[in-house]
């Protein structure tokens, strides 16, 4: 079990969707937040991507040198650079980062946004652009000069400048619920992370990846992204859970919905199925809750309840074959130490003695 965290590089704060108890994004917090999970024991961070965030690139990294052990999980975002540049950007990350980067392929669900990157094809044709993209990055990272030519790229002379006996294999996380997304992910994920769904809905997509897999040859590991509000006590933590809306209003949850509406991304249109908007029955699984994607895009999903509870969750995705957590919590700072101080002695056969002492420390 490998767990990590989210660097919120777009703000942070106490509740969902209000400027109340707010906090920036700056680089001093976001520091403050990396060196406390690589103290904590985590294995890494999730560095976001979107226009609504710093630089995935330039955050990664500035925290090199503030950082010992952690991992960097860091977006390339086919269509909005090149393949040849962002391997060498890569590249360059996991050689000053003495092999700590590690690579989320983000396709993007929102055309929007995608159109003020200056990306404007449609669901499919972008995820067979991130299919060429991925195919001329796995020849450049092979050490081979690359000539290539797609429906949407073309290279000519592509290569890495790898040092002799050097061949860096940059593990590709890759997330996506659409058939196109999946063929993607059967060909070319290394992990394939899904959002928080229910057990049952987890299990069913981790089969139809793994039969794709085995289509093309190939065997995928799985990761799953999780918010967790974990309190001593089960009542205070669905309080805590709670509380994360206590300054939105019917008109908050009316605005997120108009704007996740126009998303043409599956996995944000299951997110949105698990609540369909109503408030009163947001508890869609033991100790899942769906309220966070009443009001944020993307993973909308927690797991609260008290630190047994929590654990005794994980522990279900892992037995139908998650092995990579990715985990946050409002705010971010705090909610790492919480989850370190009461979720991993739980999950105690699983963590390294040394990240229990330093939970502990």
């Amino acid at each position: 079990m490998e767990i990590f965290w989210y660097l919120p590089t777009h703000g942070d704060g106490r509740y969902l969707a209000t400027s109340i108890s707010s906090r920036r994004g700056t680089f001093p917090y976001i520091r403050q937040i990396a060196e406390a999970v690589d103290e904590l024991g985590y294995e890494g961070v999730l560095i976001p991507t979107g226009s609504f965030c710093e630089s995935a690139w330039v955050v990664a990294s500035s925290l090199i040198s503030a950082t010992r052990k952690l991992k960097f999980l860091v977006a390339i975002r086919p269509g909005v650079m090149s393949p040849a540049m962002a391997a060498r950007m890569a590249l360059t990350l996991d050689r000053y980062s003495q092999g700590r980067a590690l690579i989320n392929a983000v396709t993007g669900g929102d055309p929007v946004e995608l159109a003020g990157d200056g990306i404007f094809a449609d669901h499919d044709a972008r995820y067979a652009l991130t299919d060429e993209f991925l195919d001329i990055w796995r020849q450049l990272f092979a050490g081979r000069t690359v000539d290539f030519e797609g429906r949407h790229l073309r290279i000519v002379g592509g290569r890495l400048q790898l040092e002799r006996g050097y061949r860096p294999r940059l593990p590709i996380y890759f997330g996506g619920s659409s058939p196109a997304a999946i063929g993607v992910a059967a060909k070319h994920a290394d992990v394939y992370l899904t959002w928080g769904e229910p057990p049952d809905q987890v299990g069913e997509k981790i089969r139809q990846v793994k039969r794709a897999a085995a289509a093309a040859g190939r065997t995928v590991r799985f990761g799953i992204r999780l918010h967790v509000v974990v309190r001593e006590t089960t009542q205070e933590a669905w309080r805590a859970a709670d509380d994360l809306l206590k300054y939105t209003t019917s008109d908050t949850f009316a605005v997120a919905q108009q704007i996740f509406n126009r998303y043409d991304s599956v996995g944000q249109k299951r997110m949105m199925e698990l609540h369909n908007g109503d408030r009163s029955e947001l508890e869609i699984s033991p100790n899942l809750w769906a309220g966070i994607g009443l009001v944020r895009g993307g993973a909308g999903t927690a797991l609260v309840g008290d630190p047994a509870a929590v654990a005794l969750r994980l522990r279900e995705y892992e037995e139908l074959g998650i092995d990579t957590f990715i985990l946050s919590g409002y705010p971010h700072l705090e909610e790492a130490y919480r989850v370190a101080e009461l979720v991993f002695p739980e999950l105690r056969p699983l963590q390294k003695p040394t990240d229990i002492s330093a939970a502990a420390g």
